[in-house]
């Protein structure tokens, strides 16, 4: 892992969501989960980064942003497989 702070914007009910948080957990990456539902400014910062949809999940790596990656996409940003 390459040790970056990783933020993963999110729903209850998105299925995607789901398979990331297992996907993230599986390998042992601390991350801070963001419900866009919930948190006020959240779901704008999302559509800023998704010209402009609420596209869930979007995940940052340090300064990366993942916009739905796919699983591939996200092993490489976090370090678990090289580019």
């Amino acid at each position: 892992m390459n040790g970056e702070v990783v933020t993963m914007y999110s729903t209850t009910w998105c299925p995607d969501c789901h398979r990331a948080k297992m996907y993230l957990s599986q390998w042992g990456v601390d991350f801070k989960e963001i419900n866009i539902e919930q948190t006020p400014g959240a779901a704008e910062q999302v559509m800023a980064w998704a010209n402009g949809k609420r596209v869930v999940p979007t995940i940052t790596v340090g300064e990366k942003v993942l916009v739905n990656p796919r699983m591939r996409d996200l092993a490489q940003a976090i370090g678990i497989v090289e580019n």
